[in-house]
């Protein structure tokens, strides 16, 4: 199916990479222990913070809901949005359009 957006890809990776960094236990995603997440330099970190958006954007055109650590990433096809949510608040919208 495929998520569907108008903004260029580039500009939504930006959004999404600045979104799930919010996100204290993102590493997760990966299976890394926050030892080894610590032990990343700044340049890693960004590495593994834009593999992390590129998959969870791909991963959306196949499930809504996405678990990324404590967090959760919707795609909401009706609003043409990605929603990044912990618990009950929403820590960044990002439009696709």
């Amino acid at each position: 199916m495929g998520v569907k957006h108008g903004r260029e890809y580039a500009d939504i990776l930006v959004d999404l990479m600045a979104a799930v960094a919010q996100i204290p236990d993102c590493y997760e995603f990966f299976e890394m222990t926050v030892e080894e997440w610590e032990r990343l330099g700044e340049g890693e970190r960004k590495e593994v913070l834009e593999a992390l958006a590129d998959d969870v954007f791909y991963g959306l055109g196949e499930d809504k809901i996405i678990q990324v650590g404590s967090a959760e990433v919707t795609y909401d096809s009706n609003y043409h949005l990605i929603d990044v949510s912990i618990g009950e608040n929403i820590v960044a919208m990002i439009r696709l359009t």
